[in-house]
């Protein structure tokens, strides 16, 4: 594995950041959610070494996170929500720079960072200053200088932050490029949950501090709970209720259709025998794949 946590703790003064966390994350791209104050950044700058845990121990790419900080950074590349850019330098020294600063030789550094500014398609604007940049493109910088000195390991915080559609598509394209095509296991950090449905097979939902689900995201939306959608003929009041009462959330369509989503320990026939009781006539019943806001929203408790 990767990244592997057991226990992690941390607080800012009184304030509980991360509250026992317990992670194991292999190869390919993995998507972070989570509420605001969840505990996403804190996690992210753990894992880098820039804050140390108050208790637990971990492992990322082998290393240890508490004493191993600095071999760790030379294998992981991290893309900032923030902007990280330097004044008065242009494309290819700024990247190089980065290259240097983790260890790689400047002629090395440089060789790398034209690669690397061509890949994310930056080439032909190389050599303008930064100031100069759009906001696509200063994320394409900040792609570009993690991944200049080839990490094994890439850390992306909401890395479609302000971008126009088709700039956020482009980055979506390379995230995908570089999880299967680079062997780079990719941790993304992203409030964007379509995002995170794009671009990753797994994901870890962090809420309070905890791990509130982890896993193969088409998975845990079967294993979370079940949707259908169902048509009806007769009064529905008394039989959206009885649903309420056995636990499951109904929301209802513009145009008349119910999406009853069933809790863990509820079988569909449940559904019937409500309706039977209510007599209420189901029309149409169909199992419907649930989203990933449909996870997010029932593990963190939002409706």
């Amino acid at each position: 594995m990767n990244i592997e946590l057991k226990d992690l703790r941390f607080s800012y003064g009184p304030v509980v950041a991360l509250a026992g966390v317990d992670l194991s994350l292999g190869e390919g791209a993995c998507g972070l959610l989570g509420p605001n104050g969840a505990g996403k950044s804190t996690l992210l700058r753990i894992l880098l070494g820039f804050l140390r845990p108050d208790r637990g121990e971990g492992r990322v790419l082998g290393f240890d996170i508490r004493h191993e900080q600095a071999r760790i950074r030379r294998l992981v590349g991290y893309m900032p929500e923030d902007d990280c850019l330097i004044p008065g330098m242009d494309a290819v020294t700024f990247t190089a720079y980065f290259g240097e600063l983790s260890g790689m030789p400047r002629q090395e550094a440089m060789k790398r960072a034209h690669d690397v500014l061509f890949y994310v398609g930056l080439g032909e604007a190389r050599y303008r200053s930064l100031e100069t940049y759009s906001a696509g493109m200063k994320q394409r910088l900040k792609m570009a200088q993690a991944l200049v000195h080839d990490p094994k390991l890439l850390f992306l915080d909401e890395p479609t932050s302000n971008l126009d559609p088709q700039g956020r598509t482009e980055v979506l394209e390379l995230i995908k490029d570089i999880s299967s095509k680079k062997d780079i296991q990719v941790l993304v950090s992203s409030h964007i949950l379509t995002d995170i449905e794009y671009t990753c097979s797994r994901v870890v939902i962090l809420n309070q501090g905890k791990v509130a689900a982890q896993g193969d995201i088409d998975a845990l939306k079967e294993i979370r709970f079940s949707l259908y959608e169902i048509t009806t003929k007769g009064d529905n009041a008394k039989f959206l209720k009885a649903l309420a009462g056995r636990g499951c959330k109904v929301e209802e369509t513009e145009d008349g259709i119910l999406k009853v989503y069933l809790p863990a320990d509820m079988d569909r026939r449940g559904i019937f025998e409500a309706a039977v009781r209510e007599s209420v006539q189901i029309r149409t019943f169909i199992r419907s794949r649930t989203s990933l806001e449909d996870l997010f929203a029932r593990t963190v408790g939002v409706d």
